[in-house]
């Protein structure tokens, strides 16, 4: 067998020893070198960010974590008392979670399907201006989003929504009373709004990477455009609706203005969304300007760092899903 000059070069250079290499490298221009560090350097900035945002949470939070322990994220408590201070974290760290989940749980499918309109059915001269007056709402600042939802969502909830639920779903806990003005559905109901223009987003972004020969070759067996949709499209973009939606997710459990505004921010559990409640992000919104002591101040400081950590968790769950679904589709 003849080897190329090609061959050659590539057979030197896997045999080259690791000291030769090293020389060569110090060879290479120092504007290449310099390159090479900066890249680097910017490389390690979000690792190092996030483990600087976790050193300095827990270290604010620590009188607070060797006070309570654990019974901080099991505990309803929330006593100011100068005497006896005693403070816990699960009513916001459950009316976080449940905000979060049933926004998303409203938005995924509007969006999705949303973005499955504009993408499949929309004539292509009008997608771009569709999208762009959906992507305007991503752009709106949270206050506005706020102070909206005070004057206009919250009275619509309890003059017009909360009469109809109570009335035909009155036997649940769900929409049984507290009435509260400002609550738990209003504050669900604006974040829906608030993450729904970054489902659409993604999965249009997922909806154009689809080769176009699936549908054709879905059409092409006498599929409907329905069908075409559900059986070509959505499977094919399935990991990015996904990741849109847990996108939407990690900024819903971090919206902290327009939910401060809207929740009521009552210190509370209640099985009914027509009851007032909070966040962690509202609570620290609300109370650290004027915590009235140290232990206080740690208590919420230990709340951001949970927020952080939850939000930290989210995303890689986020990320191994759509890693796994990738790798499904893929096979």
């Amino acid at each position: 067998m003849v080897m190329t000059t090609l061959d050659l070069d590539e057979t030197n250079l896997d045999t080259t020893s690791p000291p030769r290499r090293a020389a060569k490298l110090r060879s290479r221009p120092i504007g290449d070198r310099a390159f090479d560090l900066s890249i680097g350097a910017c490389a390690v900035v979000p690792p190092v960010l996030i483990l600087l945002f976790v050193i300095v949470l827990a270290y604010g939070a620590w009188p607070a974590i060797a006070e309570f322990r654990w019974h901080f994220l099991v505990s309803a408590a929330w006593e100011p008392n100068p005497d006896k201070e005693e403070y816990g974290a699960l009513p916001f760290i459950l009316g976080t979670l449940i905000s979060s989940i049933l926004a998303l749980a409203l938005a995924a499918p509007i969006g999705i399907s949303v973005a499955s309109f504009i993408s499949e059915v929309v004539p292509p001269s009008l997608r771009g201006l569709l999208r762009f007056v959906i992507e305007i709402l991503a752009t709106i600042p949270s206050v506005v989003y706020g102070l909206w939802g005070v004057f206009v969502l919250a009275p619509w909830v309890m003059n017009h929504l909360a009469p109809v639920l109570s009335k035909s779903l009155g036997f649940l806990p769900f929409f049984s009373e507290p009435f509260d003005p400002r609550n738990m559905l209003c504050a669900i109901l604006i974040l829906t709004i608030m993450v729904l223009p970054m489902i659409v987003s993604v999965s249009l972004d997922a909806m154009r990477s689809v080769p176009i020969s699936y549908r054709e070759a879905a059409l092409g067996l006498g599929a409907t455009r329905w069908e075409m949709i559900r059986l070509a499209v959505w499977p094919s973009a399935r990991s990015g609706f996904i990741g849109g939606c847990i996108l939407a997710l990690g900024r819903a459990l971090g919206e902290t203005m327009a939910v401060t505004m809207v929740i009521g921010n009552e210190h509370r559990i209640s099985q009914s969304l027509f009851a007032a409640s909070d966040t962690v992000a509202s609570t620290i919104a609300n109370q650290f300007a004027e915590a009235p002591s140290d232990l206080f101040t740690a208590s919420l400081i230990e709340l951001a760092l949970l927020l952080f950590l939850i939000t930290l968790g989210v995303n890689l769950i986020a990320r191994l899903i759509v890693r796994r679904v990738a790798i499904g589709g893929a096979d």
